[in-house]
């Protein structure tokens, strides 16, 4: 048994030339969701009003790409519920001509890595007792696959996505680099890897709590590598509830306290033709947007 367990047992293109110009890699609709934290109701919530689910819980987003920043598990019961509810959209979205991209962070790395003091005991129970959730996530289990097989980072058109934030000395590695280090490191088990250390895509919280005259500089230095605009990340919770732009719009953070365990303020981003909004129950707000 891990040492940690003992302590827990739909907007449409603005213009025809806008539409033609969606690609794979340059989608017109792009949606985001942060930490869901294993609270499949609140989930739902977020989901559905982002437009990226229906009513029961099906893809409704259409030639969207979705992305989920990480923190599924923990805190809360539905660990499993969500992991495979970002399966089967991955499967929906592609018959539909979308796509799904679930990121990992810190706490799925945490859980294949045994360290499970975030662990709901009801979360336990779905897995069907303490036995079987260890196996799932044990080595060759569907569960540690589910976690090995996704990547740190991921690139929308002109947007990275990440659960922490990646520093410049990890965005000279490109996007590739950082989920090879990431699989690797995750495949082995190695706890003391750098890339899943407090400075890595997982952990980092510089770019949201660092006064911005040191933070912006290195998040310029971090997205020239990665050829990119803006980067969006989940990990550091805004307790307010409130999607938070910093950096004159080139850092989103998306974690609002979409679970229960943090509020349970249910919102989600949206990009349009490179035009970001946060959604609300109460309604939709522009965010800044980088200097083209």
């Amino acid at each position: 048994m891990p040492r940690a367990l003992a302590l827990v047992i739909l907007p449409l293109c603005a213009t025809l030339s806008a539409c033609s110009s969606a690609t794979a890699e340059n989608p017109i609709r792009v949606l985001a969701v942060g930490d869901l934290h294993a609270d499949a109701n609140q989930a739902q919530k977020a989901l559905q009003l982002a437009g990226v689910v229906d009513d029961k819980g099906h893809w409704a987003a259409g030639k969207a790409v979705f992305v989920q920043t990480g923190d599924v598990t923990d805190r809360g019961p539905d660990s499993k519920k969500l992991m495979d509810l970002m399966d089967r959209l991955r499967k929906e979205a592609s018959e539909a001509g979308g796509e799904v991209r679930s990121l990992i962070g810190n706490h799925e790395s945490m859980n294949l890595l045994g360290d499970w003091r975030y662990v709901h005991p009801l979360d336990v129970e779905q897995f069907g007792g303490l036995e079987a959730r260890v196996a799932a996530f044990g080595e060759g289990g569907p569960y540690a696959k589910w976690v090995q097989e996704r990547d740190l980072v991921t690139k929308v058109g002109d947007v990275v996505f990440c659960h922490g934030g990646v520093t410049p000395e990890w965005a000279e590695k490109g996007v590739d680099g950082i989920n090879a280090a990431g699989r690797e490191a995750l495949n082995s088990r190695n706890m003391e890897a750098p890339v899943l250390g407090t400075d890595g895509p997982l952990w980092y919280r510089g770019y949201v709590l660092d006064d911005e005259s040191v933070a912006c500089p290195k998040l310029d230095e971090a997205l020239e590598h990665l050829e990119a605009k803006r980067m969006v990340v989940g990990h550091t919770t805004q307790r307010d509830g409130r999607v938070q732009t910093r950096c004159d719009g080139k850092l989103t953070v998306i974690d609002i306290g979409i679970a229960g365990h943090y509020g349970g303020h249910a919102g989600a981003w949206e990009m349009v033709g490179g035009d970001a909004r946060a959604m609300y129950v109460a309604g939709p707000e522009d965010l800044e947007d980088p200097t083209p």
